[in-house]
């Protein structure tokens, strides 16, 4: 099982080696932008950006194309589909690279049925892209095809299939790049094998295949998250002396994560420094500056939480994403004061009513036990024209069973309940069942599953747990009644 990084990349919470790893992860080709390249107010590009709708086919589009005698060329299409995948919009980049062939008869390059095999497994699974792969004539399945379906297998956990496909690479003599052995020790990073991080790392040694920038950030990633200090500081100094990499913010966040975790706060807060000089040219920049503010508040220093959230106000345009990770610092700094100041200087600018800022508010105003004001805020956001989420409605429901105010738990429920997106089914049907016991209509003895069942899903306090089983087990409705006495355990 993986271990996590260090708390004070929660933020990110394994960003670095994740977004290394989406280059690779099916398919080896570059993710670009095609609207850059197809600005024109006539292009293919254009008709197809749209329709966001996957149910909806783009055939029809790129076949009126054609009738309208406008060419189409295999550049072109490549550029379109790496676009669409940009986008994650795999069912309609797969349309096109079958277009290719089925209606164009383009013929495939090594680099195009990697692609394909990739969007295949995003949009059919794992056992149509071994299909695809299987069916592949052998002058097509090059490196490139070989890296999408050990891509693959890696993003599913098949260690041993994995491990197979590199063997076949090996027998190819076709690992002379970091690629390959990068994706497998992303593998083994996530499993948690360390051991067989380093085994790989000696084979590329052996055999004179460099480290990459990917290569070194999966073993500092390990070591943080194994609390290897010795290990972070080797592949520190191997990183700041390889002159064949260009070191980048990301590997000093996740040095600095790693002694945090140990509490080893001077050695942290070295690479922190080391993170601010890199600030300015940084790439991703509101991510970095985000991963400050939370490690500084973790350090306990306010002063420079406040003096880089000047920084970062002076250098960007800060959106709600960067008033979240300002509000989380000072609310792990327990400085409700301030982080008021910023939420009113959020609602000032603007920006899209996210109430996900002012559930961080409400949560902490609960936690205090400062219901009233919590109830005022939503209040509040609503009167601006944002709408509570499931998570506004829980976070209440929680506090107000907390405070024996069980009607008002109740109805905060059924609000949580309306509001519940598609992927969020599982929280839904507990509350459901929640509100079933409540209400007197669910079975009594099976409560001891459902309390559990919630506390798994992590929906309301340990407190609030305790409340929801004495009431269940009571059927106790009356909110005037004190039931803090009882001490039914599940």
């Amino acid at each position: 099982m993986k271990l996590p990084l260090p708390s004070s990349l929660n933020l990110r919470s394994g960003f670095c080696v994740r977004r290394l790893t989406k280059r690779f992860s099916c398919s080896t080709e570059t993710l670009t932008t095609a609207a850059a390249k197809y600005s024109r107010v006539d292009s293919l590009y254009r008709r197809i950006s749209p329709i966001g709708d996957p149910k909806v086919s783009i055939v029809p589009v790129l076949d009126q194309w054609v009738k309208e005698g406008k060419e189409v060329h295999r550049e072109q299409l490549r550029d379109i589909i790496k676009g669409l995948r940009s986008y994650k919009r795999f069912k309609h980049a797969l349309e096109i690279s079958q277009w290719m062939t089925d209606k164009r008869y383009i013929p495939l390059s090594p680099s195009d049925v990697a692609a394909r095999l990739g969007l295949i497994y995003r949009v059919r699974g794992l056992e149509e892209a071994e299909k695809y792969f299987s069916n592949v004539p052998r002058q097509l399945k090059g490196f490139d095809v070989y890296i999408a379906l050990l891509g693959c297998y890696s993003h599913e956990k098949f260690v041993e299939k994995a491990e197979a496909v590199m063997q076949m690479l090996r027998d190819m003599g076709s690992t002379k790049s970091p690629l390959p052995y990068n994706i497998l020790m992303n593998l083994y990073y996530q499993l948690g094998n360390w051991e067989k991080l380093d085994t790989l790392m000696h084979e590329m040694e052996e055999n004179g295949i460099y480290f990459d920038l990917y290569t070194y950030t999966i073993r500092l990633s390990a070591y943080a998250a194994a609390s290897n200090t010795k290990g972070i500081d080797d592949i520190v100094g191997m990183m700041e002396t390889d002159s064949r990499i260009a070191l980048n913010w990301n590997a000093y966040a996740i040095a600095a994560s790693g002694y945090l975790k140990v509490r080893l706060v001077e050695r942290a807060l070295a690479m922190v420094k080391k993170v601010e000089k890199m600030i300015s040219k940084a790439k991703g920049k509101k991510f970095a500056f985000s991963f400050l503010l939370n490690v500084y508040a973790e350090m306990g220093k306010k002063d420079e939480v406040l003096r880089l959230w000047r920084l970062y106000k002076k250098e960007e345009k800060i959106n709600n994403k960067g008033y979240i990770s300002m509000v989380v610092a000072l609310l792990k700094l327990d400085d409700i004061e301030v982080a008021e100041k910023i939420f009113d200087e959020w609602e000032s600018e603007k920006l899209f009513y996210d109430f996900k800022i002012l559930n961080l508010l409400v949560a902490a105003y609960c936690r205090k036990g400062l219901l009233d004001k919590a109830e005022v805020l939503v209040e509040r956001g609503v009167s601006n024209g944002g709408q509570p989420s499931k998570d506004t409605w829980l976070i209440l429901a929680g506090a107000y069973l907390e405070n024996n105010q069980i009607l008002k738990a109740m109805e905060a429920m059924k609000n949580g309940i309306s509001v519940c997106p598609p992927g969020s089914r599982p929280a839904k049907v507990n509350l459901e069942t929640c509100l079933e016991y409540l209400e007197g209509k669910g079975d009594v003895e099976g409560s001891a599953d459902f309390i559990e069942s919630i506390r798994l899903e992590g929906i309301f306090s340990e407190a609030a747990r305790e409340k929801l089983l004495v009431y269940v087990r009571h059927g106790n409705l009356n909110p005037n009644k004190d039931i803090t006495t009882r001490t039914t355990k599940p």
